[in-house]
């Protein structure tokens, strides 16, 4: 499966939070481009990219940082965080960007989504799906509403989209591991959905667990780690090589 190292983008500066929450954040690098190139030498081709002043006010506030991370070559980024209207998802893949993540409006206009599919194409627009207890929250994980991810994911599903992200927002950033019974349900529910699962990832131990779970699962696509590899208890060349 593929790994998809984090990158948090806050105040153009790669950070974590816990549980999403704004007033718990550690920064780990001044300039984002530092842990780009450091996953890169590590064998990473991929990265997960989130823009959290976007996330959290509904526009895109880093575009610098992210244009430092695309100069390091040899990477597809993809980018969420503020995603929620056409003219930011445009700007966002003229930038060079992979595919762009759409979370909050996903929620609130599924059938907004897959008009953005027709337009730009099922492999260049990726829905994030957070969900805590089972449903989905939005607004950077402000807000919590009745709506069900698994719901969710199936509507999405059938309206053409291809990329989910399923987010268990409880485990991310508390390095439990993951919740391995809801990315199973997540891949079961959409069988036509590539799913990347995200949230929990403590150990190497837990990245075979998914990995042996994709075996099953095959459109389980891949993991996002962060935390785990800034305090260095998962290493990215074992994973990669």
């Amino acid at each position: 499966m593929t790994i998809y190292p984090a990158i948090d983008l806050r105040n153009g500066r790669c950070v974590r939070l816990f549980q999403g929450k704004a007033d718990e954040e550690t920064i780990y690098f001044e300039d984002p481009s530092e842990p780009a190139s450091k996953w890169r030498e590590q064998g990473a081709d991929h990265l997960h990219v989130v823009d959290l002043d976007g996330a959290f006010s509904g526009s895109s506030a880093n575009l610098d940082a992210v244009r430092s991370i695309l100069q390091v070559e040899g990477l597809k980024v993809q980018l969420g965080g503020g995603m929620r209207d056409e003219e930011s998802i445009e700007r966002a893949l003229d930038l060079g960007l992979d595919r762009v993540i759409i979370g909050t409006r996903a929620c609130a206009d599924p059938a907004w989504t897959g008009s953005l599919v027709q337009r730009f194409g099922g492999e260049r627009i990726v829905v994030g799906i957070d969900a805590r207890d089972g449903l989905v929250t939005t607004k950077g994980w402000v807000e919590t509403t009745e709506v069900t991810a698994l719901d969710l994911a199936g509507q999405l599903m059938d309206l053409g989209v291809k990329w989910i992200i399923h987010t268990d927002v409880a485990t991310d950033g508390a390095m439990k591991g993951p919740n391995l019974g809801a990315q199973r349900e997540m891949a079961e529910r959409v069988p036509n959905c590539q799913v990347i699962a995200s949230g929990g990832v403590t150990t190497e131990q837990d990245v075979w667990d998914l990995d042996k779970l994709s075996q099953e699962l095959p459109n389980l696509e891949g993991v996002i780690i962060g935390k785990a590899l800034y305090e260095a208890t998962v290493s990215l060349a074992n994973l990669i090589t």
